[in-house]
């Protein structure tokens, strides 16, 4: 039996063979957009909120930064976007815009795929922000009357099964192959398409795939937010600290900060939170794989699959993959973490998932 998919858009359901994969429906269309998933048998949509404002917050940026990655095509080149009020309300406007326009849609397109939801799944649910620039002829300063016009709302629902964290053979396995992408401070869909040419790369057996710019940094991955639990030294002290979490000085949590280039990931933000609140240390670095013996544990994050402990990662032992044509031509180096997700790891999704139900948005009866 197929699982559920269905898009909405523009106040049109498209179902069944009508519907695209989300990697096609993010292709065909330009914009902002955020994914996250149902929790708890389709009773709410998971850190909802977090959601809203990081898109709202990818639309900004590209609207100033890069608005041929916001608008539909046509996109006249070197496009100035419109002026937006400079001060701190600027941002204020721009979550309050998108949290009406899509919350209007999801008040009713949610409904729908509910109905249409399978036994034992979930709905992963990607939203879609995309501009008009042919509606902004004669606007001068964008204000919130003008917002409806310009920009509309697409989403894209599937059938997902929630991943079980922490089942034996269920680890990440990373490759690192590419270089990291512009304008990583936004989630736009034009990612999907400039990520392709990274999979002639991908080992076999491997499931995520890291971005650095320098072959030892370690950024993100191409979905994911990256992390690695590591010593501070060579001594074993760190261990007691994984049993007893009395010792605060042999070890870290490692994620590249934003301003080196990754996507500020909800997930991850909620590892920061969640470390912090329990007193692990915790320290925004892009981990160098020339420490990768000092690394204990590593994960990775995303809105389905929350956190994912990772068993293996692969660097290529020279940083010329322009030069390669696939995964075979590289010669590569590799880390294994065995014995499944570490205590910490352990620690930081449980904390996570317990917030979920406090952080999921319900639907309005």
């Amino acid at each position: 039996m197929t699982s559920t998919r269905i898009v909405f858009s523009n106040g049109v359901v498209s179902q069944a063979s009508d519907t695209p994969s989300v990697s096609t429906f993010l292709q065909e269309r330009r914009g902002a957009y955020t994914t996250t998933r149902t929790h708890n048998n389709g009773s709410c949509l998971l850190f909802w909120e977090r959601h809203l404002r990081r898109l709202a917050s990818s639309a900004r940026i590209l609207y100033n930064s890069s608005p041929n990655l916001l608008f539909k095509s046509p996109t006249p080149s070197g496009l100035e976007p419109i002026r937006t009020p400079s001060s701190s309300s600027s941002l204020s406007m721009w979550e309050s815009m998108i949290k009406s326009l899509v919350n209007d849609s999801m008040n009713e397109a949610l409904p729908i795929a509910l109905k249409e939801r399978r036994d034992g799944e979930e709905l992963a649910v990607t939203v879609l922000v995309s501009g008009d620039y042919g509606q902004l002829s004669g606007i001068e300063n964008m204000g919130s009357d003008d917002f409806l016009g310009v920009f509309d709302v697409s989403v894209h629902f599937s059938g997902y099964v929630p991943f079980v964290f922490g089942v034996e053979g269920t680890g990440a396995r990373l490759a690192l192959v590419g270089r990291g992408r512009d304008v990583a401070e936004a989630k736009y869909s034009d990612w999907v398409r400039l990520r392709k040419p990274l999979e002639k790369l991908r080992p076999p057996s491997v499931t995520e795939l890291l971005l650095s710019n320098d072959g030892d940094q370690l950024l993100e991955g191409s979905i994911t937010n990256f992390f690695v639990v590591c010593r501070k030294d060579n001594s074993e002290a760190e261990d007691k600290f994984l049993q007893t979490c009395n010792n605060s000085h042999s070890f870290e949590v490692q994620t590249a900060p934003i301003s080196d280039g990754v996507l500020p990931g909800v997930i991850r933000q909620l590892v920061i939170e969640v470390c912090r609140s329990k007193g692990i240390p915790i320290r925004e670095l892009a981990s160098s794989w020339s420490q990768h013996e000092l690394w204990k544990e590593a994960f990775i994050t995303s809105s389905l699959r929350v956190l994912q402990h990772v068993e293996s990662i692969q660097v290529p032992k020279t940083w010329e993959l322009q030069e390669s044509d696939c995964w075979n031509d590289i010669a590569w180096e590799q880390k294994l973490f065995e014995g499944g997700p570490g205590m910490i790891t352990k620690t930081i999704q449980e904390e996570i998932m317990e917030r979920a139900g406090l952080g999921g948005y319900t639907l309005k009866r």
